[in-house]
């Protein structure tokens, strides 16, 4: 291969890396209620106003996922007694990422489910956001560590399998990574990574400051370019690469 094609043949790796890097940002999961592309919703509600510039939600279902038993999902947090309010605001929080955020993509996967044809895993949440989650919810009840799975839905909501006890979340959860991680068949990971790492997602940031996930996703997705490949922009590339065949020319 001459000199000539070898570069091109690095440039159209290069751009399908950068290509594949775009793919990762600013994009919705293909699940049950997400839009297909993210977009402004001036009229978010709640804990889900976070993502009013740029969401994967809609305004109804952001008020959805407010209700303790919303059409969202048929899920009831109040399966073993009512859910403290300071735990709630966690699973609201979370509900709002997974449904509004446009910048889950570095962490979509494949779903083999009914409703929804892709989910999040392994996303990396910040190691304070983890811990306030465990923390505020010491005192709730549950009678299960996975709530993705084996619920009794005869009554049409979640109910605890015959046989289960309700049980502290400290004796379920035994420590904050093992909720989070556990809770939802391991969409999260906790990798002890704090707030100001800028590399790891937020459930919650002051509403004042701008979306910290975006740059965190940005990360990941430059990651995720093939092995060895540069993150510049394509006219640098070009310049970069062509320059020794344009003076073997000259």
């Amino acid at each position: 291969m001459d000199r000539t094609m070898a570069v091109l043949w690095v440039l159209v790796l290069l751009v399908a890396g950068a290509m594949g890097q775009d793919s990762l940002l600013n994009t919705c999961m293909d699940a049950k209620h997400h839009k297909a592309e993210p977009g402004p919703e001036g009229q978010l509600y709640g804990q889900c106003s976070l993502w009013k510039d740029n969401a994967c939600c809609t305004a109804n279902t952001s008020l959805e996922a407010h209700r303790d038993q919303s059409y969202l999902y048929g899920f009831n947090w109040d399966h073993c007694g009512v859910m403290p309010p300071s735990c709630k605001r966690h699973f609201i929080q979370d509900t709002c990422l997974y449904e509004c955020s446009p910048n889950l993509g570095p962490w979509i996967d494949k779903a083999d489910t009914s409703w929804r044809r892709e989910r999040i895993l392994h996303v990396p949440l910040c190691r304070e956001d983890c811990e306030q989650w465990w923390e505020d919810c010491r005192d709730a009840l549950t009678c299960k560590e996975n709530w993705h799975k084996g619920w009794d839905w005869s009554s049409g909501t979640n109910r605890c399998p015959q046989g289960s006890l309700c049980r502290p979340f400290p004796a379920v959860f035994p420590s904050p990574s093992a909720l989070c991680e556990r809770v939802w068949s391991h969409s999260y990971r906790v990798p002890g990574l704090g707030r100001g790492s800028g590399r790891c997602i937020r459930l919650w940031w002051d509403p004042a400051l701008p979306n910290p996930n975006a740059a965190v996703a940005l990360f990941y997705a430059r990651g995720a370019a093939p092995p060895g490949a540069p993150w510049l922009p394509v006219p640098a590339v070009l310049g970069l690469l062509l320059l020794p065949v344009v003076r073997g020319v000259l």
